[in-house]
């Protein structure tokens, strides 16, 4: 019998000649996942001897992964701002630059939580869920214009309780919503890539992941644009509009919401040092 050292040391040798991206840590994430062992397990029981019933559980995952399946989607879920999604080819798997939107939001409400707010465009549900889950007074709105992501949010709602308190709506950003409408707070994670940057691409996303979600335009900008031109109409007097854009855009996105109407625009960083969300105040 093959020690579990060895299984991780030969998977991840395989999925580096594969160009998997740090091979090790997906080789101990899919054996764990595999033998249902958290990953600091995995440490404790590298002598073990894996009789061929459990070679057989990790080497179809590995295989996967080497033909370049997300490991979120191989895993099933992904750990996201405090909860737990299901994610799969529905919609885009949620990233840890738009967990820290959640992060950067949260410091914009640190006594008074927001009394309504939407998250356009939310595929799995990844920032109205976390942000329902971390403001538990709020009224929150989830959109997107798939009918498939929408399916895939519903599941997380259930799966996390939250049926009573999210509200999910197919909608192409504001055009489904009921008129009159006012939120505290607009949360977007818009298709921004360039056509050039999704050519570029890993497969995991190219081959794995909704174009529709990635880009919608050659530069990006035309869901960016909508919520520029059309947000201060859904938001109160003060209301916030939090968006994750590409790092490019900022210089163009700063002037369009000025001239919008907006006050307090600002350009946040991500955790990279990286120009990657803009908020922009409603006027009082």
């Amino acid at each position: 019998m093959t020690s579990l050292l060895e299984v991780l040391q030969k998977s991840a040798d395989f999925l580096e000649r594969k160009g998997v991206e740090h091979p090790r840590l997906n080789a101990e994430l899919l054996a764990g996942h595999a033998l249902g062992l958290p990953r600091m397990q995995l440490y404790l029981q590298f002598e073990r001897l894996l009789p061929e019933r459990e070679l057989e559980l990790i080497r179809p995952l590995i295989r996967r992964r080497a033909q370049r399946e997300p490991l979120q989607h191989i895993i099933g879920s992904v750990e996201f701002a405090g909860v737990t999604l299901k994610v799969d080819r529905r919609a885009l798997i949620p990233r840890p630059e738009t967990e820290y939107l959640v992060e950067l939001v949260g410091q914009e409400w640190v006594e008074n939580p927001p009394t309504k707010l939407i998250d356009l465009g939310t595929g799995s549900g990844a920032l109205a869920l976390a942000l329902a889950a971390k403001w538990p007074e709020s009224q929150v709105f989830a959109t997107d214009i798939s009918e498939e992501a929408l399916a895939l949010a519903k599941e997380n709602r259930t799966a996390l309780g939250l049926d009573q308190r999210v509200q999910i709506v197919q909608s192409d950003w504001f055009a489904g919503l009921p008129k009159g409408e006012r939120f505290d707070l607009i949360v977007a994670n818009p298709p921004y890539l360039t056509s050039a940057e999704v050519a570029e691409t890993a497969p995991e996303v190219k081959d794995h992941e909704p174009a529709i979600a990635l880009s919608t335009a050659e530069d990006g900008m035309d869901a960016l644009g909508v919520l520029v031109q059309e947000a201060r109409s859904w938001l109160v007097p003060g209301g916030l509009l939090a968006m994750e854009t590409g790092i490019a855009q900022h210089a163009t996105l700063i002037s369009q919401l000025e001239a919008a109407g907006f006050e307090q625009v600002q350009s946040r960083p991500d955790l990279t040092e990286r120009d990657r969300f803009v908020f922009a105040r409603n006027k009082s």
